[in-house]
């Protein structure tokens, strides 16, 4: 039997500990994130070329770059969100969507399952970036995405992951 205690309820997580027994017999108290979950888009323009975001991120105080993504609403399948998110942070909506995989990115705290996805036939629409969001979407070939990320300029992992599921590292 397991014990939930709930320490904190925000708009987007949830804070819990949980008391389980793992396999091998021995108790642990877990503190875990509950996360709704979220997906995220590899925008291709063209076999060639991507589009990548250059966003402020405050909680680590600076500039990431980072491919489209989002946490998921009540209720949405990853799909819909990867949609909504690349046309709310580039301007783009996707003619063809293909599902490259799922990762899970804090597997030790966090309950977070990133859906990616590879988007193609782009076509160019009005964005819609939050208030709260400083984006500016870059249009990059696929040969200087590789450069910046062997140069340590792309550290998010979320990204590095999308740019090994769909063979661009």
């Amino acid at each position: 039997m397991t014990k939930i205690k709930v320490h904190f309820k925000g708009s987007l997580i949830r804070l819990l500990t949980r008391s389980v027994k793992l396999p091998n017999g021995y108790k642990v108290n877990l503190e875990i994130v509950k996360h709704p979950g979220a997906a995220l888009v590899v925008p291709f323009l063209n076999a060639d070329t991507l589009l990548i975001l250059k966003q402020y991120r405050p909680v680590v105080g600076g500039y990431l770059y980072e491919f489209p993504a989002g946490t998921l609403e009540r209720e949405e399948k990853p799909v819909s969100c990867a949609r909504r998110e690349l046309r709310e942070e580039t301007g783009y909506s996707a003619g063809k969507l293909l599902k490259l995989g799922t990762i899970l990115p804090l597997p030790g705290y966090s309950t977070e399952e990133i859906t990616i996805y590879k988007a193609t036939d782009l076509k160019k629409n009005d964005t819609n970036i939050q208030k709260d969001e400083i984006i500016k979407p870059l249009i990059v070939k696929k040969e200087e995405i590789l450069k910046m990320f062997k140069k340590g300029k792309i550290i998010d992992a979320k990204t590095i992951c999308a740019l090994a599921l769909c063979g661009q590292v």
